[in-house]
């Protein structure tokens, strides 16, 4: 497992205690819903429009996110198709007030670009 982090830092964000179950640990939910997130803004910074998740694969959880933990989300464009682009995600927290990273999840998420009219629109070379 690399040792850094793949991709640009896109998001971050402290865990709160209500983020958590009874025993200090963060909601996986939680934790998916906040690279869903940072996926999205990087989808549509690249196709310059509307951007909608369409799938999620390869999801697996390395360790667990704590209360107080800085989860950073670290996001990569890995294709980029006629309307559709996959970006790699990863999550990563800082523990313990100190700048040491800890791998926690990964997944790679697929967008769709959207019109004006709510339908699939091509992504241009233009649109980077």
């Amino acid at each position: 497992m690399p040792d850094k982090p793949q991709g640009e830092l896109t998001t971050r964000t402290i865990a709160m205690p209500a983020d958590s179950n009874p025993a200090g640990d963060i909601f996986g939910g939680w934790v998916l819903s906040q690279m869903d997130i940072a996926a999205g803004i990087c989808a549509s910074e690249r196709a310059q429009c509307r951007t909608v998740t369409v799938a999620l694969d390869g999801m697996h959880f390395i360790r667990p996110v704590k209360i107080g933990d800085i989860l950073c989300v670290y996001t990569q464009i890995e294709n980029v198709g006629n309307t559709s682009l996959d970006i790699h995600v990863e999550a990563w927290v800082q523990r313990d007030r100190s700048r040491r990273t800890v791998k926690v999840t990964q997944a790679n998420f697929k967008f769709v670009a959207l019109g004006a009219d709510g339908r699939p629109r091509p992504i241009t070379d233009n649109d980077s």
